[in-house]
């Protein structure tokens, strides 16, 4: 079956990388960590971990499927896929929504790090207290033009990006942002472990603490792990589906989807060891929520020789770990664009640059100008926004694709292994059908009923 639509990635690697970069994001090094100590530490990441191996890969494993066996994007997918009448695409255009959804707040909180990340270069942070690293946050959130400047830089830049290709813009950028990344995390985290606090926040973030879970309520810590999985990985959007379009037939589908899983894990895991030590090193409250990477950390750099310069390095590789995401995401948009209207990919990129920096001012206005005002009981336009991609679009959108993939009404199971089996690897056994068709439907269901409640 033919699969090469359009331009592909030059290596291996580059899909590799790129995909995780999809997948590490906001995800790991901003939302990980806080939802982690709103949930009980180490009892959540235990539950997490379940749920990354059970729900989070076989659902990446059958959007690359959907994405290789087709070489188009969600909707093209679904129509070259699906039964002659039927109507899968739908969800296709939904799934399309759903990205630019995403994309309206996510480049908000990648302009965050791109902010933090220009202060630490011109030494805004030297010499100050604890109160004051606060006191840059909230002046930031409450500066709609500031906000916006940089959520409007983190978009031009991500459009242009893509100016250059899937092999000459995506891939080469990702490959440099993701390596760095990967270096530089572990040399902070070896420098958290240092700290005064680190065995006791350690112990909070690692060690199951079933008490501290049962005042959480067991319910909510497993809720939010299964959303957690699903939202690290960014599966049930068709984000991750493009790159399957992209692929070589060398490797199963299965072991690929587990290693994105293994690095994206890695990265999550190693940002919760750098984050959590500095907390009970700078009494901080590891429950405090979003603001944790923009008060605690500022707060490590403060505290080290050469700070200013760490700080800066951090935060450069913190905005490469989002802004992955943010070209990875952009480049569905663009070549969903292109596949379905048949507009190339110039004028693709450019409606959608134009597209991006409008829709992206609600979440912006909504930490300031907008502030008094709570969506639908959710919050601000960010909750809500994320409430939605999070709690909804991405579990109900992995229900549609397990139920596509392995019944027979959809494209079938027995289509499905075989695509996922295709290469070298590991491969899915036929024993796994009644657990794909039973048991993880029910589980999907779950997440999505507690979402609604």
């Amino acid at each position: 079956m033919e699969n090469k639509q359009r331009e592909g990635f030059g290596s291996r690697l580059g899909f590799l990388l790129v995909s995780a970069g999809c997948a590490i994001g906001i995800g790991n090094v901003w939302k990980f960590p806080y939802v982690a100590g709103e949930n009980g530490g180490g009892v959540f990441v235990m539950f997490y971990l379940l749920f990354l191996l059970i729900m989070g890969i076989p659902v990446m494993s059958m959007e690359l499927a959907i994405g290789r066996a087709s070489g188009r994007t969600l909707v093209g997918a679904y129509k070259k896929l699906e039964r002659k009448g039927s109507k899968w695409h739908i969800h296709g255009w939904t799934s399309m929504i759903g990205c630019y959804l995403l994309m309206m707040y996510y480049t908000t909180v990648s302009g965050w790090m791109m902010n933090y990340c220009y202060k630490f270069m011109i030494g805004d942070f030297r010499d100050l207290g604890e109160g004051e690293v606060s006191q840059v946050f909230d002046n930031l959130l409450n500066s709609p033009i500031e906000m916006g400047i940089f959520t409007m830089i983190t978009i031009i830049l991500g459009f242009l990006v893509l100016s250059f290709g899937v092999q000459g813009g995506l891939e080469k950028v990702n490959k440099v942002m993701m390596l760095g990344l990967l270096v530089l995390i572990f040399v902070l985290a070896g420098n958290s472990l240092t700290l005064s606090g680190a065995a006791q926040g350690m112990k909070f973030f690692l060690l199951p603490d079933f008490e501290q879970a049962r005042q959480v309520g067991f319910k909510n810590v497993i809720t939010a792990a299964m959303n957690q999985a699903f939202f690290t990985l960014s599966v049930g959007m068709g984000s991750i589906e493009i790159f399957g379009s992209y692929m070589s037939r060398e490797k199963t589908l299965l072991g690929e989807a587990g290693r994105i899983a293994i690095l994206d894990t890695l990265v999550a895991i190693v940002s919760g060891i750098i984050i959590f030590p500095a907390c009970f090193s700078f009494g901080v409250a590891p429950e405090q929520g979003p603001s944790l990477i923009f008060v605690t950390l500022p707060n490590i750099f403060i505290g080290m020789p050469l700070g200013m310069v760490w700080g800066t390095l951090f935060f450069v590789f913190m905005s490469f770990a989002s802004f992955s995401t943010v070209t990875a995401v952009f480049e569905n948009l663009v070549a969903c664009i292109t596949d379905n209207f048949g507009i190339d990919r110039w004028k693709a990129i450019v409606f959608n640059c134009i597209f991006m920096i409008f829709a992206s001012l609600p979440c912006v206005l909504g930490f300031n100008k907008w502030s008094g005002i709570n969506f639908f009981g959710k919050g601000n336009v960010l909750d809500f926004e994320d409430f939605i991609v999070s709690n909804l679009m991405l579990p109900i959108g992995s229900l549609i694709f397990v139920i596509f993939c392995v019944f027979s009404f959809g494209w079938g199971f027995d289509n499905f292994r075989r695509e996922v089996n295709d290469g070298e690897g590991l491969r899915m056994p036929r024993a796994l059908r009644p657990y794909l068709r039973f048991v993880l439907p029910i589980m999907i269901l779950v997440i999505i009923v507690r979402g609604l409640m």
